[in-house]
């Protein structure tokens, strides 16, 4: 079974802006091509596990959030980096059609990272989730990973909802290098 490390998207690799959606407004957060570079060159999986309910709320498409997806590998490919798959949750309850349903992939259940494990043969009590919200704390912790807070996005405010079983770095670089 292969080690992963879980990367929240918006407010984790990306600056966080509501509802991130086109092109012209990505801006990675400073070192993180830099840290999922370091996680490939250690043989580390790396899996990004994202909440888009933009989607459920009609604000963008599901092929808008891969295009995304598509420009942020080719950029993190400049780097020398690169993101070995991508999941998303395109639900919420407040959602329209088919997008409102209840799901078990919407963080903080730990749906996205179950099924990576599923698809990819990934030991999750050896995978660490990383992100910037208290529900990328929670999925990774019931998912039964190690956990991270990265002060970047969301997690300023919300360093002091995590308990002291999760670790706190300023940034998703700070954070690999005190993994690896």
């Amino acid at each position: 079974m292969k080690r992963a490390v879980f990367l929240d998207r918006d407010g984790t690799i990306n600056l966080e802006k509501d509802y991130l959606y086109q092109i012209k407004d990505l801006e990675f957060v400073p070192g993180a091509p830099e840290a999922i570079r370091l996680l490939n060159k250690a043989g580390i999986m790396v899996v990004v596990v994202t909440n888009q309910s933009g989607v459920a709320r009609g604000y963008y498409t599901e092929d808008d959030v891969e295009k995304l997806h598509r420009h942020i590998a080719l950029e993190l490919e400049l780097s020398g980096a690169h993101v070995d798959a991508w999941l998303y949750c395109p639900h919420h309850p407040s959602g329209r059609g088919s997008y409102s349903l209840p799901c078990s992939c919407r963080k903080p259940l730990p749906g996205m990272l179950q099924e990576a494990a599923r698809l990819y043969d990934i030991d999750l009590d050896n995978s660490i989730m990383i992100g910037d919200k208290r529900a990328d704390i929670e999925a990774g912790e019931a998912a039964g990973c190690r956990t991270v807070l990265v002060r970047t996005g969301y997690g300023a405010d919300e360093e002091q909802y995590v308990g002291s079983q999760t670790d706190v770095c300023d940034d998703l670089l700070s954070a690999v290098k005190s993994l690896l």
